[in-house]
């Protein structure tokens, strides 16, 4: 599995409406073959803060994503709507459920 977090931090005026503009970015994401789970949440500490989590099935499919016209499109869409560069956090994970993998470390 390849597990990927990243952190974006959205201008105060797109805070609410974030979820609404990377609509068709999520939904293309989701419908790719490889692609294991993707979700946003909300910062509870930061309002601007937003958390995508994606896993895929392996370094292939997550390549896949990474190099897809949906993908390039939607980092475009977003450009405007954010203060920085989105942080990017990845890891390898093996194993096919969480017990085999044992506790996730991000930092």
């Amino acid at each position: 599995m390849y597990f990927i977090v990243v952190k974006y931090q959205v201008k105060p005026e797109f805070s609410e409406s974030f979820m609404t503009h990377v609509a068709q970015f999520t939904q293309a994401t989701r419908a790719e073959e490889g692609n294991l789970w993707f979700d946003w949440s909300r910062s509870v500490e930061d309002a601007n803060e937003y958390v995508l989590v994606e896993a895929f099935r392996d370094d292939e499919a997550a390549s896949a994503h990474v190099n897809s016209e949906h993908f390039a499109a939607g980092l475009e869409s977003m450009r405007p709507l954010l203060v920085e560069t989105p942080k990017i956090i990845s890891r390898k994970i093996e194993g096919e459920n969480w017990d085999e993998m044992g506790e996730l470390q991000i930092g």
